[in-house]
């Protein structure tokens, strides 16, 4: 055999042996890119997420169930549930009353941090975007310059009046100033018709008391809190008259009794039991009272004011939702938060909330169709959204000064001056902590 034969041969040999090598590790490559491909197809990891129960009673089952089930279907890598008592919410939802809660308890995420969304930017400055019926404060989203909730559904606060009584009473129509409303209480609770001229109901166990059932009026009467910018004041002339209105209601027995034992709840089970005449309410209400009442039983109007000339002004108690300062996820939470912000035209139909989404003052069907809320509406376009404590730094501390102080009022002879002077004072002490 040549030297060339013999060099040909090896070199087969060669390429033989090659193959051989390489075809098992070509395979393995193979293999583990089909591995590599077919994780990427996998769906990713699911994250849960607890939302707190009040979102389903204030909603009901049926809504809850339907978008969250929706939401699933949008983004299927976040499972949202209802938490119980062993778990603490990513997500939640709650009332007026509570946000100073948790406000002043650090429990609320700042939104800010979200400020590259364009659904954040409706809340990222001092005002709600301001409707050309009205100008809006910076209602409930803040505490300092942090923004901690994300208002969905808004109602507005109403003078609720029994027709009957005051038909009874010989008025054909409902009071539209405080000289009405004291003329109108004093002749209800002077009558036979054993029930109630009107009802303050300041439980400590009800955190939307000072709200729904004082400053309502307040506002009604054109004075304003926030005259100064951060710290709170009271000490005008205006809301010493405030005072001297609630004082001369209670001396002369024309509030129900047990102003500061009740909650809003019972004196509302009271008013459609037909036990008080006239009383402040938000308009969250008209549907329980459309249920326990007869149909025409009772109407609504705005808020008697005190006839000063001043511009009307109504308080808005909302339902928010906000994320959890614990929460681990907090993006995924977010994804969420934006969505019930897109479906808060449905929240409200639901609610039947007047006036609704107050950065979006579109009223719904049942606000042109219903004769309740089509006047709550009227009531509404000519009003100015007062600014109220909610979110505010130190939010609790004021209201609860507030109500000492207003329990002393009415529990002995000091003046409505005195008592304002002694809650201007005490707020001047908490403001002066930041």
């Amino acid at each position: 055999m040549s030297i060339l034969a013999l060099n040909r041969l090896d070199i087969f040999l060669l390429i033989a042996v090659f193959i051989l090598i390489a075809i098992p590790v070509i395979f393995s490559i193979s293999a583990n890119a089909g591995k590599n491909n077919k994780t990427s197809e996998e769906p990713p990891v699911q994250v849960n997420l607890f939302i707190s129960p009040y979102y389903e009673i204030i909603f009901g089952k049926e809504m809850t169930g339907n978008l969250l089930l929706e939401f699933g279907s949008q983004y299927p890598e976040i499972l949202i549930r209802t938490a119980d008592d062993t778990q603490e919410p990513d997500i939640l939802v709650f009332d007026e009353g509570s946000f100073n809660a948790f406000a002043d308890w650090d429990m609320l995420a700042d939104l800010n941090t979200f400020a590259s969304h364009e659904y954040i930017e409706e809340f990222s400055s001092g005002e709600f975007p301001a409707s050309s019926a009205k100008g809006i404060a910076g209602h409930g989203t803040d505490a300092g310059s942090r923004r901690l909730a994300v208002p969905l559904v808004s109602f507005m606060d109403l003078l609720f009046y029994n027709i009957d009584i005051l038909t009874a009473a010989g008025f054909d129509s409902p009071p539209k100033t405080r000289e009405e409303f004291t003329a109108y209480s004093r002749i209800v609770a002077g009558s036979n018709f054993g029930v109630s001229a009107s009802a303050i109901s300041l439980s400590r166990n009800d955190r939307n008391a000072l709200a729904r059932d004082i400053f309502s009026w307040i506002w009604a009467g054109g004075s304003n809190f926030w005259i100064n910018g951060e710290k709170p004041s009271l000490n005008t002339r205006t809301i010493v008259n405030d005072f001297n209105f609630f004082g001369v209601l209670n001396r002369e027995g024309m509030l129900a009794p047990g102003v500061f034992e009740t909650t809003g709840q019972k004196r509302l089970e009271d008013f459609a039991a037909g036990k008080i005449a006239m009383m402040a309410a938000p308009a969250q209400v008209i549907p329980f009272l459309r249920e326990r009442m007869n149909e025409g039983s009772f109407g609504i109007t705005s808020i008697p004011d005190a006839n000063t000339g001043g511009r009307y002004s109504t308080g808005i108690s909302s339902i928010y939702a906000a994320i959890s300062a614990n929460c681990e996820y907090t993006d995924e939470a977010w994804s969420f938060l934006v969505y019930l912000t897109e479906k808060s035209p449905l929240l409200c139909e639901a609610l039947k909330a007047v006036p609704g989404k107050v950065s979006n003052l579109i009223p719904g069907d049942y606000v042109r169709d219903d004769p309740y809320y089509s006047k709550a509406w009227e009531i509404f376009e000519f009003a100015q959204i007062a600014e109220g404590f909610s979110g505010k730094p130190y939010a609790e501390e004021y209201e609860s000064v507030f109500l000492e102080e207003l329990q002393t009022f009415f529990e002995s002879s000091r003046t409505a001056q005195q008592t304002v002077n002694a809650i201007q004072r005490r707020w001047d002490e908490i403001s002066g902590n930041f």
